[in-house]
């Protein structure tokens, strides 16, 4: 929204860091009760990049999930000395609502840094920046955007991506992931996509834990289309393959064959128990507990 924040990233000894996109452009930063999904900007993204650079990474791992934006990562490239103008040659506004109004964009002025870092897109989704599962039509009515909005959104999208790269990666997988922005790191930063559960499950040296055990069970809030786009159950499933996947969440919105074709035998869900979704989460560590004496009952004997 343009206002200051705090905001934290990580970074090793071997000069590899951690950014997390919603840190600084995340729905957590708005205010209460107010959205933006027309003016919400990743510039702050950008910034925290840029203090990376400035304490010496030489790997960047960009988390990209939580947003409150939808502007393709214009904010971020512009923070990062991209030159994004108007027919005026004026910078466009904030958010991907303004990017119907870019005429040009320059990327020769991006700090020289990023050309000698290697940068890691890590997303849970694998949509592509537009269309009916890109970064506007999926996520962005969660950020507030109307259906009117969405269009806006959608078709200022694919003319930004058609100035900035030819729209050469606006379908590469993770390209709608954080409104846009995996396609600004792909396009305008180099990076290379790789699904955040997968980078989660090395950190966690998850294939070692894994090895010999009779059942993995993994969850999410609600296990449903976008779960099968790359989200953490699948990539759970799929790094568990061979062995019995089984999986418990508030809201279970796919069928048997859905969740056969990700690997996963069988789901449990609180609204089995509590259709009210309110008392689900208001009462989901007592309800887990009896989906975790189901999935005992059922698999453990």
């Amino acid at each position: 929204m343009g206002e200051p924040v705090v905001a934290a990233y990580a970074l090793g000894a071997d000069g590899t860091a951690v950014v997390e996109m919603a840190e600084a452009s995340g729905l957590r930063r708005l205010p209460p009760g107010r959205l933006a999904p027309l003016t919400a900007t990743t510039y702050g993204t950008g910034e925290l990049v840029r203090a990376a650079l400035d304490a010496g990474a030489r790997t960047i791992v960009l988390g990209v999930g939580g947003s409150a934006t939808t502007d393709g990562g214009a904010g971020m490239l512009a923070a990062l000395g991209a030159r994004l103008l108007d027919e005026r040659g004026r910078p466009v506004g904030p958010g991907g609502g303004a990017l119907a109004a870019l005429a040009s964009a320059d990327l020769s002025g991006l700090d020289a840094r990023l050309a000698r870092t290697r940068i890691v897109l890590a997303s849970d989704v694998d949509n592509p920046l537009t269309g009916p599962r890109g970064a506007a039509a999926v996520y962005g009515p969660q950020k507030g955007a109307s259906a009117a909005d969405v269009a806006a959104l959608d078709a200022a999208l694919a003319h930004y991506a058609r100035l900035l790269d030819g729209g050469g990666q606006a379908s590469a997988p993770g390209a709608g992931a954080a409104g846009g922005l995996g396609y600004g790191a792909l396009a305008g930063l180099g990076a290379a996509f790789r699904p955040g559960i997968d980078v989660m499950l090395d950190v966690l040296g998850f294939a070692e834990a894994a090895a010999g055990v009779d059942l993995v069970i993994t969850g999410e809030g609600s296990l449903d289309e976008q779960t099968l786009h790359g989200k953490a159950p699948v990539g759970v499933a799929r790094a568990a393959a061979g062995t019995t996947v089984v999986a418990v969440c508030g809201r279970l919105a796919l069928d048997e064959g859905a969740l056969a074709s990700a690997g996963i035998e069988r789901a449990y869900a609180l609204t089995e128990l509590e259709p009210d979704p309110a008392r689900c989460m208001a009462e989901a560590g007592p309800l887990l507990e009896r989906l975790a004496e189901s999935v005992a009952r059922d698999y453990l004997g």
